[in-house]
């Protein structure tokens, strides 16, 4: 019995295989993989599904997936090209029986590599996985030479009409741009008009997205300017899918991507304002966007610092970064959100990602930013109409690489023109996204009624400019690998594909040789990532030297290493700060929660005073709304509201609201987070939640509720250990690691002296439950009896609670801790401390005979003193320690560097 993937046939040669078995692309789209494009009368192995016309760029509807047919496939499919060819030749012995586990072996990859694309992301929402096919687009030599050709030449053109349009406005005044494209377009910044960038370059990346037409040629669908995405991802599907293939991609002699990467650096450092080196940094609007991963992934693979709005601040018309160490000159900025967010001053004023005054820095020619702001009104479809005419005249060319014929229906006689043609063409809006302008979503006029057409056809009337008609273009389809049912099989989809130019100096500008390939969703309508279609990675083959050149040097130098050691920026250490404090916090909580139900479930429930210390500490951690009564009063009352109260996500202090917390401030600093460790803390919140969650609607009474509460909590203790670990054992001791400890430590110091502290207050320490608690609270019983045995008196526990400096859950230890870790942050040489560590009580102080002195009432007035004193400390160093290094509003305002 044969078990392989495709019986018999699984013995033939690969290539021959993927040809009699890959079905042909739908009629009338270029096959990809065979190089033709497919006739509108060619045989199928089976009909389709569903009647499905044809996609048009980024308004695709992917056809359906066609069933393998019984039998030898028609023997008139033409064979596969020579790179198709080769490359499931290279598959090696295994052939096609060994891509189902390359499949399962490439989602592997991308899930540990934590590559995610947040469709719509929120901050409560779920990251959803980045899709990549197993299969590259083949993109042959020949191709690639237009390609390039043509995508240099237009971002040539499309610098120079930025030059002109925030310039001299020749373009206007001769009519060769209408100015309702321009000065009406919610993307032209009056505030830019009579800027000179650095350079003279007004745009260093540019992304523009090509489809294949049924003749084999490549046209341009649209262009994007501000903050075109993909650079990130494509090096990520890059890395992917050449490790799937590693024979193929040696065999294929496909480009690499390195060396234009760092043409790009070594341009934007040539013509950066002074600086040497430049200090250039990558603008991302948070870890909510969607395309956050990429942004972390470009700013660490091409070393530069990946900052928030509010990590930055101008002065002196200069643009700083807020750092541990003061005011850090930044000289080139990396913007990876759109232009109308970047500076609420001048432009959105409710935008909370930009930089108050940076359009002034720009003015001042203090920082380059690439892309320069100004460039929306490119994106517009209906540029695309008016840009042959722009390169005759601007740069005295022919366009080589043409573009989808494109009617701006603000001119009557394009409109005129064009709207018997709606019924074969795609209806688009002028302005993209504008609130101040009609927008809509791109329809396809071939899927719409008769009745429907003239609909659209009285709206062009009557708003002409707002609508943009395109030519209809039935894109290519290139091979994938569906899993959708049985083993796996080849299907044709339709792809778009992204390519890149980037400057490598003033006024000069290389092309990335590959891309981002997207896939129409199985059942989208459009070739989007974030309406569920997928990418494919992008070989660029060449006949000639494949360049090797590395990111990697091999022989670093001090200035190179210097360059990749990133600044801890003020923003990120307040989230490293809060992630200390709220993983402590959950900890406490954790602890608390679980002492408290096991003893209230216990046989001895007679101690008033551990009933009412556990009460005070429950109140002051929010574990139980306020207006709750006692254990004393009511002790059923108060545990069913302890239990209650352990998943609401929406009361500060609760289980629940702290594991929230967790993962809110470690988002904000993801890419300082191994992916074991966000997953750890990603599962510690939905675990915990979800337990709680099934606990309260199977409303459980009694034991059985206690019972799955303490279940809940038991589990999330073993995440909250893990998460310690991790944090512990697995990060760089920088200082952004340094302000994570000494947030725990605060934490841990106000937790443990109030506990303390209420113990004595309320007398529960004098009792056997009480002392007990109070030593089980600090984990630290096995410790205690294998120390003391069985001795229960005040100087055991002050002896191993507050003053042993060995323990890590002792006043002492953490009060030292924090001292030392303070002066370490700020910069002092072992064993000094600073002003603000002498603001801790000085544990060397601290003796057994006074703090065991007791007072009238059986009080100890030096022990309470010394609990309240932590307590209020560590409050007080919270505070400074945020003035200092996190809002930068005293002393602290002072600049690094020149």
């Amino acid at each position: 019995m044969n078990d392989s993937l495709f019986g018999n046939a699984s013995l033939e040669a690969p290539a021959a295989l993927a040809s009699a078995l890959a079905p042909p692309a739908h009629a009338g789209h270029f096959d990809e993989l065979r190089g033709v494009a497919t006739p509108l009368s060619a045989p199928r192995t089976s009909p389709p599904a569903q009647p499905s016309p044809a996609p048009l760029h980024d308004a695709t509807q992917a056809p359906p997936v066609p069933q393998q047919a019984e039998g030898p496939p028609p023997p008139t499919r033409p064979p596969l090209t020579p790179g198709w060819s080769r490359f499931f030749d290279e598959l090696g012995s295994a052939g096609f029986d060994d891509l189902p586990r390359r499949a399962v072996s490439l989602a592997r990859q991308i899930r540990d590599n934590g590559v995610t694309y947040n469709v719509y992301a929120d901050g409560d929402g779920p990251q959803r996985p980045w899709s990549l096919d197993l299969f590259p687009l083949m993109i042959s030599p020949e191709s690639w030479a237009q390609i390039e050709a043509g995508v240099q030449q237009r971002v040539r053109v499309l610098d120079r009409v930025l030059a002109d349009v925030y310039g001299p406005q020749q373009l206007l005044a001769q009519g060769l741009l209408p100015a309702a494209l321009v000065r009406g377009h919610p993307g032209y910044l009056r505030a830019m008009h009579g800027v000179k960038p650095p350079g003279d370059t007004w745009l260093h990346i540019a992304g523009f997205d090509l489809a294949r037409g049924p003749d084999g040629n490549w046209w341009v669908v649209s262009q994007r300017t501000q903050a075109p995405s993909g650079l990130g991802y494509l090096l990520e599907n890059r890395l992917a899918i050449s490790r799937q293939f590693p024979q193929a991609f040696e065999a294929l002699h496909v480009q690499r991507l390195a060396a234009t990467y760092s043409a790009m650096m070594e341009g934007l450092q040539k013509i950066c304002p002074a600086g040497a080196p430049p200090h250039i940094a990558l603008l991302t609007p948070g870890p909510y966007n969607e395309t956050y991963f990429e942004h972390a992934y470009l700013a660490r693979y091409l070393g530069v610092t990946l900052v928030e709005g509010n990590d930055l601040t101008v002065r002196d018309q200069r643009l700083y970064l807020k750092t541990l160490q003061g005011l850090r000159p930044v000289h080139g900025l990396i913007k990876r959100l759109d232009d109308q967010y970047l500076d609420p001053l001048e432009l959105k004023p409710d935008s909370t990602l930009g930089v108050p005054g940076l359009l002034q820095a720009i003015r001042a020619g203090n920082v380059l930013v690439a892309n320069m702001p100004g460039s929306a009104f490119l994106e517009s479809p209906a540029l695309l109409g008016f840009l042959p005419a722009l390169a005759r005249h601007l740069i005295g060319e022919r366009l080589q690489l043409p573009a989808l014929p494109t009617w701006w229906c603000g001119e009557r006689a394009a409109m005129e023109a064009v709207l018997p043609q709606l019924g074969d063409c795609a209806i688009k809006p002028t302005y993209t996204g504008s609130a101040s302008h009609d927008t809509f979503e791109p329809v396809l006029g071939s899927r719409l009624s008769r009745r429907e057409l003239d609909e659209w056809a009285g709206r062009i009337v009557r708003r002409g400019d707002a609508h943009t008609v395109q030519s209809y273009l039935p894109l290519s389809q290139m091979p994938t690998w569906a899993q959708d049912f049985g083993p796996g099989h080849i299907a044709p989809r339709a792809v778009l594909l992204r390519v890149f130019a980037v400057s490598d100096g003033a006024q000069s500008w290389r092309v990335l040789p590959g891309g981002l390939a997207r896939l129409a969703g199985a059942d989208a309508q459009i070739a989007s990532m974030q309406r569920g279609g997928s990418s494919a990675d992008v070989w660029v083959q060449t006949h000639g030297h494949v360049d090797r050149t590395s990111l990697l040097q091999p022989q670093s130098t001090p200035a190179s290493l210097a360059r990749h050691r990133a600044p801890v920026t003020s923003r990120a250490a307040e989230n490293m700060f809060w992630l200390g404090r709220y993983t402590e916090r959950a900890e406490n909580a954790v602890r608390l929660a679980r002492l408290t139900l096991d003893l209230l479930g216990g046989e001895d429930q007679s101690s008033r005073q551990l009933l009412g210390w556990l009460h005070r500490l429950s109140l002051r951690n929010a574990l139980v709304p306020r207006e709750v009564p006692g254990g004393t009063k009511s002790r059923r009352v108060f545990e069913r509201a302890l239990v209650a109260e352990l998943g609401d996500v929406n009361r500060g202090g609760s289980v629940g609201f702290s594991l929230r917390c967790v993962r809110q401030a470690a988002a904000a600093v993801r890419e300082r987070l191994s992916q074991d460790h966000w997953s750890q803390i990603v599962r510690a919140e939905s675990e915990f939640l979800r337990r709680t969650a099934e606990q309260a609607g199977e409303g459980g009474e009694g034991s059985y509720a206690i019972g799955a509460a303490l279940r809940s909590l038991e589990g999330a203790s073993n995440a909250l250990a893990a998460m310690t670990g991790a944090q512990t054992d697995r990060m760089t001791r920088d200082d952004a690691w340094r302000l994570l400890s000494i947030g725990r430590h605060i934490e841990r110091l106000a937790f443990l002296s109030s506990a303390l502290a209420a113990g004595f207050e309320i007398g529960a320490v004098h009792e056997v439950a009480g002392f007990e608690a109070m030593v089980a609270l600090f984990d630290s019983t096995i410790t205690f009896h294998a120390r003391y045995q069985q001795r229960r008196d005040v100087a055991t526990m002050v002896d191993l609670l507050v003053l042993d400096g060995d323990n890590p859950r002792s006043l002492a230890w953490v009060t030292q801790t924090l001292r030392g870790r303070i002066a370490r942050l700020a910069g002092s040489a072992p064993g000094k401390l600073t002003a603000l560590s002498y603001e801790l009580p000085d544990p060397a102080t601290w003796t057994l005979e006074k703090l065991c002195e007791a007072g009238p009432d059986a009080q100890y007035p030096a022990l309470v003193h010394l609990f309240e004193s932590c307590e209020a400390a560590a409050y007080h160093v919270s505070d400074a320690i945020g003035t200092r290094y996190f809002t930068l509003t005293s002393e602290s305002l002072r600049s690094v560097g020149a």
